[in-house]
């Protein structure tokens, strides 16, 4: 199943998590597995730059498969944050449905400066 019938959704839950970006890899933001049965409805994505003394740069993906797999398609790109300030990547103007076996991912210029939160609705 790629997702569900949001018309005949019969469950949906309000979620917010929420991703220290600790190294300079793709880390996981947000994933949908193969088979869940579910689509995540994407309200907001904020990136915060928690460091007070320097600026950094973020690159947020949004993955074809699952935990990173797949191909990584940019949603922003090589972005300069200042520090002690937050970027709003996807809010209510600019929602991202996520089928199942897609992921959302996210990059740092430097380790451990920014937390990446998502609030999302999760629908089955």
């Amino acid at each position: 199943m790629a997702a569900p019938n949001l018309i005949g959704a019969t469950l949906i839950y309000g979620k917010t998590t929420g991703t220290v970006l600790s190294n300079t890899s793709s880390l996981l933001v947000l994933n949908n597995a193969a088979s869940s049965n579910k689509v995540f409805k994407i309200n907001t994505l904020n990136v915060a730059n928690a460091n007070s003394g320097i600026a950094a740069n973020v690159t947020i993906n949004y993955y074809t498969a699952a935990i990173l797999g797949g191909n990584a398609l940019p949603i922003v790109a090589n972005v300069t944050i200042p520090a002690g300030s937050t970027l709003s990547i996807i809010d209510k103007s600019s929602q991202y449905y996520m089928e199942e076996n897609t992921s959302i991912g996210a990059i740092a210029s430097t380790s451990n400066v920014f937390v990446v939160t998502v609030s999302y609705e999760d629908i089955s």
